[in-house]
């Protein structure tokens, strides 16, 4: 996998308590990396990075990316090969209700470590990860290219889109010149669901906390149209990029959208009911309700073009809609009906993510 650059290497993981962080730094622990990680608290309860024990297998620090103090003791220390930059405020409801936070946090946090990496200097790949979100949605039907504008409407997607303009400055004012050990690339992507994800406000978090308590769901934009992706899609593209920066100077202070294939646009309302069916419900009055509570705007269509991955580094999405759903569906019942051991299970989903993607001869399974 990954051409095994990978093996043996200190990767630093921001963020990596939170849901994507615990699924990455599960991933590389499965690919035989030394794996430190900073994240200023556990986010949910339950997390993933609780329930798969993650805390035992690497070196784990608690601390701010917005102090600088602490991001640059961590990599002056650990001294990664590369670095995965995932610690943001992800939440867009959050954004409303705390917008300096979110600022803070998504544009200043990305700038410490950008700066840590400036003043350490270690021979190192960062991968920073932004969202989907950072471009201006104005609803198009056609997917989102690296070089359309940047902004939004609400400040989460401000925020990441600033995140995006202090990369790309940091690059051309620092990390070009020739004593410069750092490489540095961006990814984006969105609409990511999976198995261990419990933050609030998600529609899917919802429905798999209020279906193990016997519990219907109220949707707020049952007809809103999202390109659904696997969490292990979008990590799979962050990791090629890492491996594909090491390897190719040119890509340095490049942009890389990471998106599912194009088929797996679907509703909230297709999305939830083919979830529901692993549940086993009479009715699918038993498991969801319409509202016409919308607190806040909700875009109704965003989604990327990924054909600069696929001209660049050969990436392609891996799944089909329908293993989508029960890769899904099949960890979250696990865990509520069955208590599995749910590192054990991650691993498992890994590896068969892996072997799919290998049959299908994914280049990055080489």
């Amino acid at each position: 996998m990954f051409g095994q650059i990978y093996a043996g290497k200190r990767v630093l993981v921001t963020g990596h308590t939170g849901f994507k962080g615990s699924w990455l730094t599960t991933w590389l622990l499965k690919l035989g990396a030394n794996v430190a990680g900073l994240s200023d608290c556990i986010p949910t309860e339950p997390s993933m990075f609780d329930k798969t024990g993650l805390a035992n297998n690497i070196e784990h620090h608690l601390g701010d990316v917005r102090d600088l103090a602490t991001v640059r003791k961590v990599i002056e220390d650990f001294q990664p090969d590369f670095v995965f930059h995932l610690a943001a405020q992800a939440i867009v409801s959050t954004s409303y209700s705390d917008p300096l936070g979110t600022i803070s946090t998504n544009v200043i946090g990305t700038a410490n470590v950008l700066e840590a990496l400036r003043l350490v200097n270690p021979e190192c790949v960062a991968v920073m990860i932004t969202s989907d979100k950072c471009y201006e949605n104005v609803e198009w039907v056609w997917g989102y290219k690296e070089t359309d504008h940047l902004g939004g409407r609400d400040i989460y997607s401000g925020s990441k889109g600033a995140a995006e303009v202090i990369i790309h400055s940091y690059v051309e004012s620092f990390f070009r010149a020739e004593n410069c050990k750092v490489r540095v690339a961006t990814g984006r992507a969105g609409n990511v669901i999976g198995g261990g994800d419990w933050a609030r406000d998600r529609i899917v978090v919802d429905c798999m906390r209020g279906w193990s308590e016997g519990q219907p769901v109220e949707i707020r934009s049952p007809s809103a149209t999202r390109p659904w992706q696997h969490v292990l899609e979008p990590l799979s593209g962050y990791l090629t990029l890492g491996a594909a920066l090491a390897g190719n100077p040119k890509l340095h202070g490049e942009s890389f959208n990471f998106g599912p294939r194009a088929e797996q646009n679907r509703t909230v309302l297709d999305l939830l009911t083919d979830l529901s069916k692993a549940w086993h419900f009479k009715s699918l009055d038993d498991a969801y309700r319409v509202t016409a509570n919308i607190p806040f705007h909700e875009a109704g269509l965003l989604k990327l073009n990924c054909d600069k991955a696929l001209f660049h580094m050969k990436w392609e999405a891996n799944l089909q809609y329908h293993e989508l759903v029960d890769f899904v569906s099949d960890w979250y019942y696990k865990y509520y009906r069955e208590s599995a051991d749910m590192y054990a299970l991650t691993q498992a989903q890994i590896g068969a993510y892996e072997e799919r993607a290998r049959q299908r001869g994914l280049v990055w399974t080489r």
